[in-house]
């Protein structure tokens, strides 16, 4: 049985697997620093914990880092690079796999949308309250960023 589904055409092949298999949502967050080491951060009027991070999801055929760029465009109008991958997670719960990219703020002018009210940049010791997996990765994002910046 094997071996007669390899012979199918490529196109036959993802759409039978896609049938049969589990589907998630993969998104992106962004630990996006200016040039004073302060995190970008938006105001979210759709979430509880409203300061995040930015972040989205992919549209088909687009690369992680390309989707985090778009989605902080589309949500505010400012232009930023996602550089470095800096953890992959998982939610189980809710079928959601995440890509956090490290990256730099490249310009633009503020613009609010249906999803962000505001932004800020904040340095780590005055950041609004944020959920515990986002002030982790913030974390992260500093300590990848002083050993890159020792070598």
């Amino acid at each position: 049985m094997k071996s007669l589904f390899k012979k199918l055409p490529k196109n036959i092949q993802l759409f039978i697997m896609r049938l049969f298999q589990s589907q998630f949502l993969v998104g992106v967050t962004g630990v996006i620093f200016n040039d004073k080491n302060e995190v970008l951060l938006f105001k979210h009027t759709y979430r509880k914990q409203s300061w995040s991070l930015p972040g989205g999801y992919l549209k088909a055929g687009e690369h992680p880092a390309e989707a985090l760029e778009r989605e902080v465009k589309e949500e505010s109008a400012l232009v930023v690079s996602a550089d470095d991958m800096l953890k992959t997670r998982t939610d189980r719960e809710g079928s959601r796999l995440d890509m956090c990219f490290v990256g730099v703020f490249i310009g633009g002018e503020f613009a609010p949308s249906g999803e962000v009210s505001e932004y800020g940049f904040f340095a780590q010791d005055a950041m609004p309250l944020l959920r515990s997996n986002q002030v982790f990765l913030i974390d992260e994002a500093l300590k990848q960023k002083r050993l890159k910046d020792k070598s």
